[in-house]
Order: structure tokens, then sequence, then C-alpha cells
């Protein structure tokens, strides 16, 4: 089969010719990186299922729901083996979850892509960030997880959005593409505030690319039970 159509990893294919959006690093990183706690998981904005995939393979026996807008890639997520659903974050409510994760649309403001597939996937029209943290929220156990990857300027706005929903960030990774850089992403982990409780957070960050480059030691062990 042709790289164009999928992508292998260690212990499963993903088919990706049908979808908007291509297996890419952003994805692979929130499923690596994302916490794998709990039973009950969604993946929103789940494109080809990979971030679902990611996860039923790191939290075995767990029930993965999974949910896109885009009828096209539910069906590819489905092929992919992926419980999949049409369906818009703001209407969910099959039930509450231990693990919301998502790689949601990010450009705000930019020139309109062509492709009304790959429109919908990138731009944040169809799911503002208010509204991801807003019903990520309203379908979080009480001590559930949200964990997102979004571009690093992102970062103050979700945690305020998330404060007006007593979910305070746990965990930032900030990611590089070399030494040097900027950070061009970022990856949060929020969980709802406990009383009389002082969290933590912990903040570090990850450079994917080394001075040859190739992928870098900590990307490497980072996504090691994944990439071939």
């Amino acid at each position: 089969m042709r790289q164009s159509e999928g992508f292998r990893f260690k212990q499963f294919y993903v088919r990706h010719d049908r979808c908007a959006m291509k297996v890419g690093t952003d994805g692979v990183l929130l499923g690596a990186w994302a916490p794998a706690t709990g039973y009950r998981i969604l993946d929103v904005g789940t494109g080809s299922g990979l971030i679902a995939r990611m996860l039923m393979q790191r939290c075995e026996g767990a029930e993965v729901d999974a949910i896109d807008i885009d009828e096209a890639a539910v069906e590819q997520a489905k092929e992919n083996g992926v419980r999949a659903y049409k369906a818009r974050l703001q209407d969910w409510s099959r039930q509450l979850y231990d693990l919301v994760v998502s790689n949601p649309p990010y450009f705000q403001n930019s020139l309109k892509n062509p492709d009304k597939g790959r429109e919908m996937a990138r731009h944040t029209d169809t799911l503002s960030y208010e509204d991801l943290v807003r019903h990520s929220a309203r379908l979080l156990k009480q001590g559930g997880c949200l964990a997102l990857i979004l571009p690093a300027e992102a970062e103050a706005e979700i945690r305020q959005l998330a404060a007006t929903e007593d979910l305070y960030l746990t965990h930032a990774t900030r990611v590089y593409s070399k030494e040097g850089k900027k950070p061009k992403r970022v990856l949060m982990a929020f969980r709802f505030k406990i009383s009389n409780f002082k969290s933590q957070i912990v903040e570090d960050s990850l450079v994917l690319e080394n001075e040859h480059g190739g992928r870098s030691e900590a990307y490497q062990e980072l996504t090691k039970d994944f990439y071939l």
C-alpha cells in the first residue's frame, strides 16, 4: 500500500487517503504525550482516528469514543478500527470521560482553504477555543483530564478559558522544531481544581530535531512505542 494512503506504526496502520488532515507530528505528539489514565476516553476531531488508536494501544481495555463533524473522516476512522461518530462536541452527551483529548482546529484569522474539508479541520469556525474548553469540561468526570496540542501563542488564552471552567494546568510541554527556535506548539493537560490542594505545574520542553535534522533523542523516547 502506498505511503500516501496511510502510515505504518509498530502495532497498527492508519489510512488517511480520505481525510482532510493527514497523519502528522501534532497528532503523534498528543497521542504519545497525553496522560494514559482512565477507562473512558473521548477524542474530539478525530480525523483518521490516529490519536484514538494510539490511546487504545496505551490504555489497553479502555473505551475510546471519537467524534468528528466530517463524515468522510468518521468513515475513515471506523476503517482504522476506531469507534467513531459524526457529531459536534457542542452536542455530544453520551457519557462522562476520564480523559478528553483534542488536536483541534487552530487557524482563527487566516485565509480560508478552498478545500472545504481542510478548511473545517483547520479553522476554528466550527469549534472555537471557548467551545472546546467549555464542552470538554462539561464531559469530564471530576477527576478527569483535558489534554490538548495547540499553537504556542494560544497557551495564555486557553489557560484563561480553562480557569473559567475550574480547570487548571497541571503539565505544559512547549515543543520546538530545533534548538534556538521559538516554540511552535504547546501540549497542555488540565484537571479540575481540588479544594485545599495546591497543584504542582510541570513545565518542560521538547525539541523535535537534532543537529543533523533527524529525530531528537527526546522525541524518539516519547514515540518509541509507535514509530518504526
